[in-house]
């Protein structure tokens, strides 16, 4: 049985199409869902209970490290996917990823696909350069879906208390043993405004950094890939010289998010998420 494990705060404008496209198809008993409400002054728990078979654990305090830990806690079964509450994927979707996963591939996602139905201009040219970047292409963060065998989940017990917990994940395995699904893609939603993208970026970029820090000392065990700091320029605008234009954007964009992260002390996790993204829609992605 596919164990599905959802961190979810303050998600009731998005958990309740996440589910529905998630068991859309599902045979009884086929997935074991857990969403972790952590933190909700929302209806979360509320709307996740309202779908059959959906497991829902409350936690208090919001943290999405914990809520990975408490849902894992609970899970009955393998192969173990971990999804984030607002990344709509298919039945389809999530049995061919689980199904990728054997003795030698341990752990597998989906296709990344970027959704920038009206972004301004420089949150457009910044994902011009951004979802060119090879590591996306070996990676398996960036879809808020990740897949592991029972095999791949014994390479670690808990999760660190860190915020880069699909940096961590990526880190357990070799690119021999991840597989990437690309007949489905995870529709990813960009921020709205500027801003938003700054936001999330400082949140990212601290979290890596700390993340490669623990790593440094010993507080985790796996290496973590280092930052390849002009991928950009070297595999995005030199083979492409027509975004140059993007890049220059791209560039100061990434400058100001790393100053932010750099005077945060808390590895940029006080400036929080994209709210903007997070704006109910209709239901996309997950497709083939």
């Amino acid at each position: 049985m596919t164990s599905i494990v959802i961190a979810a705060h303050n998600e009731a404008a998005v958990i309740g199409r996440c589910l529905d496209a998630l068991l859309a198809d599902a045979a009884p008993g086929e997935f074991d869902v857990t969403v972790v409400a952590n933190g909700c002054t929302d209806d979360t728990a509320a709307v996740a209970s309202a779908r059959p078979g959906v497991r829902v654990v409350e936690l208090e305090t919001a943290g999405k490290v914990p809520a990975l830990n408490a849902g894992d806690a609970v899970a009955v079964g393998f192969p173990r996917v971990y999804l984030d509450a607002d990344i709509v994927l298919s039945t389809a979707a999530v049995r061919s990823v689980a199904d990728a996963l054997d003795d030698t591939a341990l752990a597998a996602t989906v296709g990344r696909e970027l959704d920038l139905t009206g972004r301004p201009l420089l949150v457009r040219a910044y994902f011009a350069v951004n979802g060119r970047l090879p590591v996306f292409r070996d990676g398996l963060f960036g879809r808020g879906v990740m897949a592991v065998s029972e095999k791949g989940r014994a390479r670690f017990g808990t999760f660190p208390e860190l915020v880069a917990d699909d940096l961590f994940l990526d880190s357990q395995f070799g690119s021999d043993e991840k597989r990437h699904v690309t007949s489905f893609a995870a529709r990813v939603a960009t921020p709205r405004r500027t801003g938003d993208l700054v936001r999330r970026l400082v949140r990212v970029r601290g979290g890596n950094a700390a993340m490669r820090a623990a790593a440094a000392n010993g507080q985790v065990a796996a290496p973590v890939r280092s930052a390849a700091r002009m991928s950009w320029l070297r595999d995005v605008v030199l083979p492409r010289p027509w975004l140059a234009p993007a890049a220059v954007c791209y560039v100061a964009i990434t400058v100001v998010a790393a100053r932010a992260a750099r005077r945060a002390g808390d590895g940029g996790a006080a400036w929080g998420r994209d709210e903007s993204s997070r704006r109910v829609e209709s239901p996309a992605g997950g497709k083939r």
